[in-house]
């Protein structure tokens, strides 16, 4: 049963509109995603075809930023054998070859999940930039938009050289006091991040983010020691519930945690369902999977295998699905529904996700980050589905999480 009402936002508007970018500043422990907001300027074409409703189309432009703190990319024509800096490749300490190998990891992961996208629209291909920064480091963005079966698939993966200012630092990891305040933190970070739109409103939405985070020392701190962890997570955003799905892509989730910790998948599970909250609005974005941050308190190499385990689990979890809902008959208030719970994930990425607060206070490639929204999305006013319906059933499943295996 629902446990509170829904809340809406109406907008009727008949040119462009201007959103001003989002500022957020949070006491979790939040290594940075890579994939999700940053501040952004929002296109509307907005239609007028009912005054309580409005369908937008959401196209990222230029906003501004504040003083980066990392380097200004630079767009190249070949890829790279690597994006560490020379001095990274050069040392063989455990360290340093922690970065190697992450970042090899992340980019056979990027080549295998475009790969499997491009198979099953059957004709869709993804448009890719490189970048770098002259300082070291940089990244191949892919998007695949308006093919047969993707809205928008976009996979990334980055490396990043920077300093974090004290704010940001904070946001990615808040010290034990929260009177101390650190001075300006050198940083390396690398991940994959990836946001699956289908058009059917059957398919799910997918989103993965595997990520591994250095500081050194303040600058104010010289000597202190580097600290070092893993994040990411996979999950699942249906606008629609089939158990068997659903029940399919927990299964795959679980496998991966239980060949390392058996506590993992519950623990990740459940810190899933917590994270991914929309508080203004009392419910989950989806029906959760597994969500990790600020992860060390292992083994490092057992932590990379994990990783490298779940981003290779992300095949076998979802693409079966797909196969399964790509070609299904839909109605347009099926697809409605599935527009408005688009517009659920723009307002969690926009609002909630932990990487805003790191990437406004960093800067970055924002074309890159903006990657995670939809190309459309709906908005209207006091929508409430009627009790007992589909669309009722996954919301009340948002609202009220379940244990699904």
């Amino acid at each position: 049963m629902r446990t509170q009402p829904l809340s809406a936002t109406s907008y009727s508007f008949s040119s462009p509109i201007t959103l001003l970018p989002f500022t957020h500043s949070l006491t979790v422990r939040p290594p940075p995603t890579f994939s999700l907001s940053f501040p952004v300027v929002v296109s509307r074409t907005l239609s007028t075809n009912s005054a309580k409703s409005s369908t937008l189309r959401l196209q990222a432009t230029s906003s501004s930023s504040p003083s980066p703190m990392i380097e200004k990319e630079t767009p190249e024509t070949q890829k790279p054998p690597t994006f560490l800096r020379d001095t990274d490749g050069s040392t063989s300490s455990s360290t340093n070859s922690v970065r190697a190998r992450f970042e090899k990891m992340i980019r056979d992961a990027q080549d295998s999940v475009c790969s499997a996208i491009e198979t099953v629209d059957g004709g869709g291909k993804f448009k890719e930039d490189i970048w770098s920064r002259p300082g070291g480091g940089g990244g191949i963005s892919r998007v695949l938009q308006d093919g047969a079966v993707w809205e928008k698939a976009g996979v990334n993966v980055s490396v990043v050289y920077g300093v974090m200012p004290p704010d940001a630092y904070r946001a990615a990891k808040p010290t034990e006091n929260g009177d101390v305040k650190p001075g300006p933190v050198p940083f390396f970070a690398a991940g994959i991040s990836s946001v699956l739109h289908p058009k059917n409103p059957f398919a799910p939405t997918l989103h993965f983010n595997y990520r591994y985070f250095e500081t050194d020392a303040p600058k104010d701190a010289p000597g202190a020691p580097r600290q070092w962890w893993f994040g990411g997570g996979t999950d699942l955003t249906p606008a629609y519930i089939f158990e068997e799905d659903v029940k399919h892509f927990h299964m795959v989730q679980k496998s991966a945690c239980d060949k390392f910790n058996s506590d993992f998948y519950p623990q990740f599970k459940k810190w899933c369902d917590d994270y991914f909250y929309i508080k203004h609005r009392g419910e989950r974005r989806g029906l959760g999977g597994i969500f990790f941050d600020d992860l060390n308190a292992y083994d490092q190499e057992m932590l990379l295998s994990f990783a490298t385990e779940c981003a290779n689990s992300v095949i076998p979890a979802y693409i079966p699905i797909i196969e399964r809902r790509k070609d299904m008959p839909f109605t347009d208030r099926h697809k409605a529904w599935q527009q408005l719970r688009r517009g659920r994930y723009v307002e969690f990425n926009l609002v909630y996700d932990r990487g805003t607060t790191f990437g406004l206070k960093t800067g970055g490639r924002i074309e890159s980050i903006l990657v995670s929204l939809p190309l459309t999305a709906r908005w209207e006013y006091d929508h409430q589905p009627e009790e007992g319906t589909e669309e009722w059933k996954l919301l009340d499943a948002c609202i009220n999480p379940k244990e699904w295996i």
